[in-house]
Order: C-alpha cells, then structure tokens, then sequence
C-alpha cells in the first residue's frame, strides 16, 4: 500500500520505518525541515533501539522518504496516519487536539480520490466523531473518506519492536470498507498471530487513555505500599514477589520508586481523569487523581530518603551526582523526567548537582541548562557525597561498584528505582538506601515460596 505518516516525532517515525519494513511504500510528513533533512539522509533524530537501521535501510532501498510538502503526501497516498503531537492544553487537564485539527485542515482539502484517514496520537473520546464531520466537509471525496482511530501501545525505547510486534492491534471505525484496508494494511502483523480488536471509535479513544491510566494506578499503588515499608522497616521488594505469584496481579510493571514520567502516562492520566469529571463519573475521577497526588509526591519521599542518608550532612552545600536524565532507560526523551524533577529539586535545596546519562545528556541540557552534566560515568563521581540512582539503565545496574568505590569519599547511593542488587555493592564498601527497604548491612534473607517454608501456608516443626 501506498502510506503517508503525518508528524514525524516518537510516534511518528518509528511507525513509518515499520510501515516500511512490513512492505509498504511511506511518506512521512513534518513541518521541521531540519528533521526532514536528516531523515532523508538515513538519520534517526531520536534514540529507539533498532530504529537508525530500518530508516538506513529504507531510506536507501526507496521505500521510505520523508517531506515537508503534504500535498506529496496527499497526492501519493492512499491511507494517512494522523501521528502529531497531543500535548495537555494550558488547563493542564485535558489535550489539545490542535495539531491533530491542523493536520486535518491542511489534508482533507488535497483529499480527491477515495482514501482513509488513521488516527494513531492520544485524544479525548468523541475526537474521531468530530473529525469525520471535518473531513467529509472539507474533503473533495468527502464521505468516501473513511476516518477511523487505531491508537498506540508503544513503550519508548521499544518503539520498533511494538510496532512490528504488537500484543494487540485496536481500530475504531464504523464501515466494512475501512475494516478491510485495515486488514490488508496490518496481514503481516496479523498473520502473526496478532489479535485485532475491531471496535465503534469511541471504544477505541477510550482503550489508550485506559491502559495507560491502569499502567500508572499499578505504579502509584506499589508506591503506596513502598511508603508503608519504610515506615514499618519492611521490605516492598519482597511484598512485590508475594503479590506477583498471585496471577490475578502479576509483578510486571509494579516497581516502587520515584514515580512514572514521560509524555504519556502523566498527560493520558490527567485527560482521563478529565473525561471521567465530564463523563458524570466523579468516583472514577476522585480515584484517578487520587493515583496522580501519589506520583506527584515522588520528589519528595525521595528527598527524605537523601536526608536520611546523608545523616547529620545536609543537602545545602553536598555535591550530589544524579544517574539518570531521561524518564526511563531505552530512550533520550526527557519529558517530565521524575529524575530531572529531583535533580531540579536538589539544586533548590541548595546541592550542586552533577547529571549522567547515557543518552539522554543533550537533550536535559537543552532544557534545564542551570544543572551540570557530564558523559563519563566514573567521572561523575568525583567529589560526590552521594550518588542517587534515578533512572535505572543497565549501564547502572551492571556497573562493576568496586572500581567505583574510591572515586568518591564516601561511597553513598540512594537507589529510587529500587532495581540495583545492594549486596555486590555493600561488600565493595557503598552504603545502599532503597526506596521501600530497610537500610541494612547484612545479605537479604533468601526470598520466595521454593526456598520460604512459611510461604508455603504455615509453619513447619
């Protein structure tokens, strides 16, 4: 098929070089020149695990080319995906759709011939009802303009591989003829094994805003939790094996910590919690927001912890080493990052902070210039009197602690991921404090029911 990607950002790009990959002829469509530019030339902007690859592949092998012109676009193409920006408006609380109106106002009129119209961005429900009403005003084919809406589930960092390999494929629509270019658009995914949920448009708004808000209820509950153990001296790592055996919870995405970030999760949660106000359903609302006070509270348990580490050392006038600037590991997006939020947050309490990151160093710079950041990991921690762990990639985790050990006086971490081993890093000297964990020095007693006799149900003689 013919495709055109309109808005070549996180969503947009990775979804063009997998359009490309699956065998289809694509177009991507920004208003940045520059991006346009470097796209055309085989470079990937943003950080994606095996994204520079497929754009140098088909960028060179001529399924896939990039422009600022969208009346190429609309001139080539037979289906059009909708992947611009849906960022919160300035109440904070629900999104601004404005991109999303632009794209349709600069497409529908070029529209002449039967085609269809894919929204992949984040929206309010209602949004695709709305939309239709335009394109079919504004488009010369008018009602032969098919609109329909088939969000996304990607997790940044594995944008390629949930494109090409999808646990679920959702489409809202209304007619026979938009399900059947669906199909065909999707046959390789689909011929996978992929389930396709088939839905009205109103179904499928609402299963983004849905899973995203779940994903965040499951982090705020565990931090909850979290908070619970480092007033009793528990343990919420353990807590987390317990309620993950359970197959009605499961562990996956229950990790205590400094809570979540990114530019889905905090803006789908407050636009969800919106919809659940105007939808006449204030108990759905009050627990939503009531998930969003407990993320909003992260920074500061977090700060607590660093007090409480640092003793009788207050943070005015400690020099303190962040690892970590993107919201999480895989990708170097720093928007509404929960370890930029507590690195700013040291540096008002008077700290000198240095920031690392594997990747994402340029991009926090651009937009918090008042940190210092370096790209050497062992030198980040020269003159340090505590290293926090804010977000944990894996060139953190599987960090040799015993060539660390003497770079700073006293080897201290905070870990707010709760994701680091302590006891490698306790015999090579560092003091470990975890969110949710009892500060100890001793080895973790053994965990699970294979080697717990009480987890089994009961005591034994």
């Amino acid at each position: 098929m013919r495709v055109s990607v309109i808005g070549c950002g996180h969503l947009g790009i990775p979804h063009a070089a997998a359009m490309a990959e699956i065998g289809h002829q694509v177009i991507g469509v920004d208003v940045d020149q520059a991006r346009i530019d470097r796209l055309n030339a085989g470079e990937c902007p943003i950080h994606e695990t095996g994204l520079p690859e497929l754009i140098a592949r088909h960028t060179t092998g001529g399924r896939l080319r990039f422009t600022t012109d969208i009346r190429e676009a609309a001139a080539f193409a037979d289906l059009h995906f909708i992947a611009v920006g849906t960022p919160l408006h300035t109440d904070g609380r629900t999104y601004d759709t404005g991109q999303v109106l632009d794209a349709i106002r600069r497409l529908a009129p070029l529209l002449q011939r039967p085609c269809t119209v894919v929204g992949k961005s984040t929206v309010t429900v209602g949004t695709t009802r709305r939309l239709t009403t335009l394109t079919h005003h504004l488009a010369p084919a008018g009602e032969h303009v098919d609109v329909i809406w088939n969000p996304e589930f990607l997790r940044e960092g594995h944008a390629v591989d949930d494109t090409l390999h999808p646990d679920r494929l959702i489409v809202g629509l209304t007619t026979t003829r938009a399900e059947n270019t669906i199909r065909t658009l999707y046959a390789p995914i689909l011929a996978a094994g992929t389930p396709l949920f088939v839905t009205d448009p109103q179904t499928a708004e609402l299963a983004k805003g849905a899973a995203n808000t779940y994903l965040a209820l499951k982090i705020c509950y565990i931090n909850a939790v979290a908070d619970m153990c480092q007033a009793a001296g528990a343990d919420v790592s353990q807590i987390v094996d317990i309620l993950g055996i359970d197959p009605r919870i499961g562990s996956a995405g229950m990790r205590p910590g400094i809570g979540y970030g990114g530019g889905c999760l905090p803006k789908d949660v407050r636009a969800f919690t919106a919809s659940a106000r105007e939808l006449g359903t204030p108990h759905a609302a009050a627990l939503l927001r009531a998930a969003e006070k407990i993320n909003e509270t992260r920074t500061h348990v977090a700060l607590d912890l660093i007090t409480h580490a640092l003793g009788e050392h207050p943070i005015r006038g400690s020099h303190i080493t962040v690892w970590g600037a993107a919201f999480k590991p895989g990708t170097n997006d720093t928007r509404e990052s929960p370890a930029l939020a507590l690195a700013l947050a040291l540096r008002r309490n008077g700290a000198t902070v240095t920031v690392h990151d594997p990747q994402a160093v340029p991009t926090a710079m651009t937009h918090n210039p008042e940190l210092d950041y370096t790209d050497d990991l062992p030198a980040s921690l020269d003159n340090a009197d505590l290293v926090v762990l804010a977000t944990d990639w894996p060139q953190y985790l599987q960090a040799d602690p015993r060539t660390l050990a003497d770079r700073p006086a006293n080897p201290l971490l905070v870990d707010c991921r709760t994701t680091l081993d302590p006891e490698p890093w306790r015999t090579a000297g560092w003091t470990i404090h975890q969110i949710g964990r009892p500060a100890k020095t001793e080895p973790n007693p053994p965990t699970g029911p294979q080697d717990n006799p009480i987890a089994h149900g009961g005591l034994t003689p």
